[in-house]
């Protein structure tokens, strides 16, 4: 690999590198350079100065380049799977339907941003603008530095960097050190649409050094985050310095609820679904299963057989269901974090265990309220911290006792129930009859308190990247 600056492949100005390796098996995917602050001030100096031209390029040329952009993906389709798969361990199947979404959030953005209107203020409103018109036009905001993390690498590539380039803005990618190859292949291919080498490029390094350079630089115009809410902060404190526009999508510990009402088999099924989804590393993927106590050993006597019958191993095979992790280091965490939840009293009956970089799934019964789990402490793994509740008060109680609130799942055939539960929760999102881990490429992603600022999703990202001018025809229509 090499850094993506100005329309060149280069090395960091450090000369250091640092090793990608596949968590499945230790490989050596690549080399990556580790740029430092000189790297991105250079890039960020680029984007300022090649972003005016890109603004003033007509929006159907814009969507006709990045058109071109989803045709070269889609040529290099398994290519770019096989990289993601290495990279990151994601298994196959999951690795081509993330990739599939991005060339269908690419379209979407183009298609929404070529209907992205201004507003007309209403005629003669005031005694003082009488005769005057009023209205509004959108323009890009300048320059974007846009972060994205390694669970999904390519998903969230297209969510940042497809409405900055549609809109006129320049982007700055820095995808995170588990997984840069994918971003890597994608940004060379928009360079190869004929995107200008200044106005996408990419770095990689760390995060913690680019998060100290965002904090001094004035050539960076807003900032785009997805990953954790430690990390979301410290951009948000240094986005104050220079009033960058900083929008973040952050941690969540979402709660799953299954109501005596459910229906047992849709119930287990969207469970395990949706939290072995990437080997349970996703933002927001149920973590937290709440049940109401007289159905709780039902529940969890099905949820326990049906994780037995689920295919751990290779992600290159296409029965896989569940991979490694990120790495052994996160896999070491997340086993640290069941054995602190048994510790304070809750019992592993399934799983628990630990193989390299793999976690078996896991399942965790006698949890209450009160532990860690159940309020603040994010399992980034296939675990699952079965909650009993008895009441619906109770059910709300605990869904809502945490500092996050990306997205939740209630299953329950009562719609009065359903209704009630998703008025009640604190979460950006709630998911009837499935999990919270859901997402349209249109609807406004993002959550409530700890879990982030703004929102994702066509127009809710193309408004967050975008400034609105008001122009005032004075007089025109006067007597």
């Amino acid at each position: 690999m090499k850094l993506l600056i100005g329309g060149e492949k280069t090395e960091a100005m450090s000369g250091v590198t640092f090793e990608n390796r596949n968590p499945y098996n230790n490989e050596l995917v690549c080399t990556v350079p580790k740029a430092d602050a000189r790297d991105f001030e250079r890039a960020a100096e680029l984007a300022r100065q090649a972003q005016p031209a890109w603004a003033k390029t007509p929006i159907y040329l814009r969507s006709r380049i990045l058109e071109k952009f989803v045709s070269l993906v889609r040529r290099d389709f398994e290519k770019i799977v096989d990289v993601i798969c290495r990279e990151g361990g994601k298994v196959i199947t999951e690795a081509r339907a993330e990739l599939d979404t991005l060339c269908v959030v690419f379209t979407y953005y183009i298609q929404a941003a070529n209907h992205l209107l201004g507003n007309t203020v209403p005629i003669d409103s005031e005694a003082r603008t009488v005769g005057d018109v009023i209205f509004t036009i959108r323009e890009p905001i300048g320059t974007f530095v846009s972060i994205t993390p390694y669970n999904f690498p390519v998903e969230l590539y297209a969510h940042k960097v497809a409405p900055c380039l549609i809109t006129g803005n320049a982007v700055l990618i820095k995808p995170a050190s588990d997984t840069p190859l994918s971003a890597y292949l994608l940004t060379e291919l928009l360079w190869e649409a004929g995107v200008p080498g200044g106005v996408a490029q990419l770095v990689t390094g760390s995060g913690t050094v680019m998060g100290e350079w965002l904090k001094k630089t004035c050539l960076v115009d807003g900032v785009g985050f997805t990953g954790s809410t430690a990390v979301g902060k410290t951009l948000m404190e240094g986005g104050g310095a220079h009033l960058q526009h900083v929008f973040l999508e952050l941690g969540g510990n979402d709660p799953y609820v299954v109501f005596d009402s459910a229906d047992m088999d849709v119930a287990v099924s969207q469970a395990i679904g949706g939290r072995t989804w990437n080997a349970g590393q996703t933002c927001c993927a149920n973590k937290r299963f709440l049940v109401q106590n007289n159905i709780r050993q039902a529940f969890t006597e099905r949820l326990v057989q049906g994780l037995r019958e689920v295919k751990m191993g290779d992600p290159m095979q296409e029965d896989t269901v569940v991979g490694p992790l990120i790495n052994e280091q996160q896999a070491k965490e997340v086993i640290s974090q069941i054995e602190r939840t048994v510790a304070q009293g809750a019992r592993c009956i399934l799983g628990g265990t630990r193989d390299g970089a793999f976690v078996s799934p896991t399942v965790l019964v006698d949890v209450t309220s009160d532990m860690d789990v159940a309020k603040d402490m994010e399992i980034f793994g296939p675990v699952f911290p079965i909650i009993g509740f008895d009441t619906f008060e109770q059910a709300v109680e605990i869904a809502n006792q945490t500092s996050y609130g990306l997205a939740s799942g209630v299953i329950t055939q009562d719609i009065n129930t359903a209704m009630k539960f998703a008025k009640a929760v604190q979460a950006g999102t709630c998911v009837v009859n499935s999990s919270g881990n859901y997402r349209s490429a249109h609807q406004p992603f993002g959550g409530y308190k700890d879990t982030g600022i703004g929102r994702e999703g066509t127009m809710h990202t193309l408004y967050e990247v975008t400034q609105e001018k008001t122009i005032v025809l004075k007089n025109v229509l006067a007597d």
